[in-house]
């Protein structure tokens, strides 16, 4: 059996949704929550950006009482894309 890599990738649905419920309306109000630039908000949603432990825990303060299973999930990595 070969090992495979693994990562991690926000649920963008699950965080829209939660972002709605909890009145948060743009990516900049989200970004400015979590004390990072919103440009970083964008790079991870679109999947350009692999969400980091600064970017982890910003989100799941800002938007408690969420916790890691319900923004994230861990997927393989795409080939190429190993660490």
């Amino acid at each position: 059996m070969s090992a495979s890599t693994h990562t991690v990738r926000l649920q963008v649905r699950t965080l829209d949704q939660a972002m709605t419920l909890a009145g948060i309306r743009s990516d900049y109000a989200l970004a400015k929550l979590m004390n990072v630039h919103r440009s970083t908000v964008k790079r991870v949603r679109e999947g350009d950006l692999q969400p980091g432990p600064i970017f982890i825990g910003s989100l799941l303060a800002a938007l408690a009482p969420l916790d890691f299973g319900d923004l994230f999930e861990v997927v393989p990595c795409e080939s190429g894309n190993a660490a």
